[in-house]
């Protein structure tokens, strides 16, 4: 367990062994995320209540953005819960209520990829799966491999945020299909929340705070899954 009565460091001024040890805890929670939010969308893939409830979002005028809407909340409190550094126990809840909600977020999607995308939707959400996993190995190896610090990228990363949310409450109440393109840049987005998150891993974060930087980088992962997935579908 971690020992709250000695020192601690931001990751700046740590020593090598304890920042390869934060290193170490931030990948082991992230990978324990993502198997967890495998695990939970199976489960909810196999129940018919997943599908009911599907099609009522999908039904209802505004039923994709009231989803949305709980799904930022929650993200909101997951993000707090797992910043408060005097409290292990409300950092795991944090983290751990965030992957639930991605899971549930996500349901819609993947049933409309695999069960109405036709023959190839189990092969969509495998092709997003690597694209994804590429795509983070790429980014976190720059990172780590120039030691640069992405924190400029916090400004045009909020800016980005805030149009994209525009853009998909414009398109919820006028009924636009954003597309191709907008898929295309919100990739380019999370790519860049994936830089800023790991820069931050290796500058900024305390050496306390690695559930905090495991659930921001699961975050960033999810969202760069989930607009490669919708690009993928574009095509067809």
């Amino acid at each position: 367990m971690y020992d709250t009565n000695r020192q601690v460091f931001t990751l700046a001024d740590a020593s090598p062994d304890i920042r390869a040890r934060f290193i170490r805890r931030t990948y082991a929670h992230l990978a324990l995320a993502v198997a967890a939010f495998v695990g939970l969308e199976y489960v909810l893939l196999q129940l018919p209540i997943s599908y009911e409830l599907t099609e009522k979002v999908l039904g209802m005028p505004f039923g994709w953005l009231m989803v949305l809407g709980g799904f930022m909340a929650v993200g909101w409190l997951s993000t707090g819960l797992a910043s408060k550094t005097d409290s292990k126990a409300a950092q795991y809840a944090g983290l751990a209520l965030y992957v639930v909600a991605e899971a549930i977020i996500f349901v819609p999607l993947l049933i409309i990829a695999i069960h109405y995308a036709g023959d190839g939707g189990t092969h969509l959400v495998e092709q997003a799966g690597i694209i994804t996993g590429l795509l983070f190995a790429g980014l976190t190896a720059t990172v780590f491999v120039t030691r640069k610090d992405f924190s400029f990228l916090k400004s045009f990363l909020t800016m980005g945020f805030f149009v994209a949310i525009g853009l998909i409450v414009a398109a919820v109440i006028f009924g636009i299909n954003l597309g191709f393109w907008f898929s295309a840049g919100m990739i380019v987005l999370a790519a860049g929340a994936i830089l800023y998150d790991t820069s931050n891993i290796l500058h900024h974060y305390r050496e306390d705070q690695y559930v905090g930087a495991a659930l921001s980088l699961f975050a960033s992962v999810a969202l760069l899954f989930w607009y490669v997935l919708q690009l993928l579908m574009s095509r067809d």
